[in-house]
């Protein structure tokens, strides 16, 4: 059996895209399901046909410092508009309190403030992306 990876490629890319946590395609003799577990960040893809094999594609990051994380599930910005100073660039200095990041939700701009002072050791999110709560933007030292 052949599986076409620009499906699985297209599913994985619709459950970043939408925030969705699970995604199925059937198609004849093919059943796919791509799966996004948040506590581990893998994205598991089961092929059921004659045989069902289970592909997963596991991140392994080793992060020290504070975890800043996602009050709300939205949309986060770096910057407060395109082509304004970004709040967060790796190397700089914050307080305790100070925006990191906007996250918008339902046309809500939320600012998320630093919950330590420190200095920003990784931006774990990009400009435009879709986060969920709890999830991790930056990491402080």
């Amino acid at each position: 059996m052949k599986i076409d990876k620009n499906i699985i490629k297209e599913l994985t890319d619709y459950l970043n895209e939408f925030n969705l946590t699970e995604i199925e395609y059937t198609d004849k003799d093919t059943k796919i399901k791509v799966s996004k577990s948040n506590s581990t960040g893998s994205i598991q893809v089961a092929s059921v046909a004659a045989s069902a094999p289970i592909f997963s594609d596991v991140k392994s990051n080793v992060m020290s410092g504070t975890e800043v994380k996602s009050p709300i599930i939205g949309t986060a910005y770096l910057a407060a508009e395109p082509g304004a100073k970004k709040f967060s660039e790796i190397g700089k200095k914050i307080k305790k309190g100070e925006t990191v990041m906007i996250v918008e939700a339902m046309k809500t701009m939320n600012h998320v403030p630093s919950t330590v002072d420190g200095i920003i050791k990784e931006i774990c999110v990009e400009d435009g992306q879709p986060v969920e709560y709890g999830q991790t933007i930056i990491i402080v030292e």
